[in-house]
């Protein structure tokens, strides 16, 4: 692909070794790899990495999309595709790590919502001032979402603000759905009874209204 330097391996132990080697800034898994599978190789990955990960899987198959995202992936496409349209996917994802901030944010601060402090300025997320692991997509998606704490995103909104995608693509919601049930298990404390990021039903999703906007010194 022009622009990217690409390196490849042929099985999944063989991926986790180069990734150890290489640090790259994006991986592309394909679910079918001999030894160890992209599942497998994407659970290891996000054990300690948030480096953006999109899936390849089988058309049609729904099942390895959702295991996918459940696994920590941040997006996925379906074979068989195009190079034009992997390389608008990874395109995508690094733009959504490197972006200009998303309007409505505060240019400079620190967002404190009950014990979860967000640092919009370094991208990072801490819980009881423990540092919270989000992968880049996760956190383009909290960014969006209290960019309008207290009003209602539908999933097509969030689909095409983060993801990138437009409507005539007709992709599955469910990334948006197994994207905040991660974003939830990691910053609620009752995911199952979730505080912040909270259903709005019938449209989407919404994070309860911010009341307390701090300065962020850096420290």
């Amino acid at each position: 692909m022009i622009g990217y330097k690409v390196v490849t391996a042929s099985d999944g132990k063989e991926a986790l070794k180069l990734f150890k080697d290489y640090d790259p800034d994006l991986v592309v898994l394909d679910v079918m790899m001999p030894k160890l599978d992209g599942y497998g190789v994407c659970q290891e990955l996000r054990k300690d990495s948030d480096v953006p990960i999109v899936m390849l899987t089988a058309l049609g198959d729904v099942a390895d999309r959702i295991t996918g995202l459940e696994l920590g992936a941040d997006d996925y496409v379906v074979k068989p595709f195009s190079p034009k349209e992997l390389e608008a996917r990874i395109r995508c994802v690094l733009r959504r790590i490197d972006k200009e901030q998303i309007p409505g944010m505060p240019n400079s601060g620190l967002i404190l919502v009950t014990d979860i402090k967000i640092d919009t300025n370094r991208r990072q997320v801490f819980k009881s001032d423990e540092r919270i692991r989000l992968t880049g997509m996760e956190f383009s998606l909290l960014e969006l979402l209290v960019s309008r704490s207290g009003e209602p995103f539908s999933r097509g909104e969030i689909l095409k603000e983060v993801w990138g995608y437009t409507p005539e693509r007709h992709v599955d919601t469910r990334v948006v759905d197994v994207h905040i049930s991660r974003l939830r298990s990691k910053l609620e404390a009752d995911p199952a009874n979730p505080e912040l990021i909270l259903t709005a039903r019938g449209t989407g999703y919404l994070f309860q209204r911010i009341v307390d906007i701090s300065p962020f010194d850096g420290k």
